[in-house]
């Protein structure tokens, strides 16, 4: 316990990349989260990992993890911004599944089910605006398949804010009229998938929703902020993760 203390403290100083790429800190970092439960609207039980920072109540931070499952790497970020004075709650849409291969992680990700999904993530929102150590905002974060999520989330859960890394953004103005807060979108100019025509896409039906929509375009590939990634971008990363700090401080406070 004394050497996790002592990994931490010195952690606490470094840039999340750093922490993020080194597997001993992310899982000191990760360690630090409180597992927390409930029950959704809709019946099941669900289960996510709760950073809380030093002073309360404060602003809250829904994050949603990449297609491999709620691992470390995703709880170390949450660790990340409750340093930085926000209530972090990590998601698990996968039941506790974790995937370390690629096929394993297409497999999970295939397994889950839209409106399950949707009444998780609806679900948490309420319990973070409801809280005791919140203030009652709420913004939404997600890498990949979890970047599409959180805009599914903040469109079925109103929020006041939220952030999207290369997540599928297919969605028409008449959906997307539910959201409340702005959104920033973080996109590669090499992803074959999240691509510029699904993107000029998303950002005409922004426009037509009339909803606040700010994009950035980085000179990297798909999970280019992911360091445990093949395809990681460090300087594309520290950038967008400034971006992502900048946005939560003006939308949250």
């Amino acid at each position: 316990m004394y050497a996790r203390r002592t990994v931490l403290k010195g952690a606490a100083s470094l840039p999340l990349a750093a922490i993020l790429a080194d597997p001993m800190l992310a899982r000191a970092a990760a360690h630090g989260l409180q597992d927390v439960a409930i029950t959704t609207a809709g019946g099941k039980a669900v289960s996510g990992a709760l950073a809380l920072p030093a002073k309360t109540p404060a602003a809250a931070v829904l994050l949603i993890h990449e297609w491999w499952g709620l691992n470390d790497q995703i709880k170390s970020v949450a660790a990340k911004l409750a340093e930085e004075g926000y209530v972090a709650l990590a998601v698990d849409l996968y039941d506790g599944k974790v995937a370390t291969e690629a096929g394993d992680a297409r497999s999970y990700m295939g397994q889950v089910k839209g409106d399950e999904a949707t009444d998780t993530l609806a679900s948490w929102i309420g319990w973070l605006k409801d809280h005791d150590r919140t203030n009652g905002k709420v913004a939404t974060v997600g890498w990949c398949f979890g970047g599409g999520w959180s805009l599914n989330a903040s469109i079925a859960a109103p929020v006041d804010g939220t952030i999207i890394y290369y997540g599928n953004v297919s969605r028409k103005a008449a959906d997307l009229e539910a959201l409340k807060g702005p959104v920033l979108g973080h996109f590669a100019t090499e992803d074959q998938w999240i691509n510029r025509a699904m993107v000029s896409g998303f950002e005409a039906e922004m426009k037509q929703a009339g909803k606040q929509l700010t994009t950035h375009w980085y000179d990297a590939n798909h999970a280019f902020a992911n360091p445990t990634s093949a395809r990681y971008d460090e300087a594309d990363a520290a950038l967008s993760w400034q971006r992502t700090q900048a946005f939560l401080k003006e939308t949250l406070g």
